[in-house]
């Protein structure tokens, strides 16, 4: 549960991080001012809004930086090892001996009967061309 809130906590820093980005003037933007744009210090003082923004976004990067620091910790630590996996019909089959380096690895199982072919049923000769086939008399 509390691993929830933390994640949502982490979203929201990263929202914020960037209105406060995106909110922050340029370098270049202190050149525009001189040219009538007087008002930029009204909302957040004379100073304008550059120390407040500036010194929020650092603060909000670092916890930033923080939660994925211990989310990545507490992830690689909390994991536990899986000891028997789900592997469907191959989890029938029983492990081989691992072969050494180099070589080839050995049949695990030879079958105890030689393998018996059928007989080959007999072939009769092709025709020779130019004559017709013979046929065997019916008995009867």
């Amino acid at each position: 549960m509390w691993m929830l809130i933390l994640n949502v906590v982490y979203v929201l820093v990263a929202i914020a991080i960037i209105a406060l980005v995106l909110m922050q003037r340029g370098s270049g933007a202190q050149a525009g001012s001189g040219f009538g744009g007087g008002a930029s210090g009204t909302v957040f003082g004379a100073r304008g809004a550059s120390n407040f923004l500036s010194k929020s976004t650092k603060w909000l990067a670092i916890a930033f930086f923080g939660i994925s620091l211990f989310m990545a910790w507490y992830a690689t630590h909390s994991a536990r090892p899986t000891t028997q996996q789900n592997l469907g019909v191959m989890s029938e089959l029983p492990a081989a001996p691992a072969a050494p380096v180099g070589e080839l690895p050995k049949p695990s199982t030879v079958p105890s009967t030689p393998i018996q072919q059928a007989p080959a049923a007999p072939q009769e000769p092709a025709p020779a061309t130019g004559t017709p086939p013979v046929t065997p008399p019916q008995g009867g």
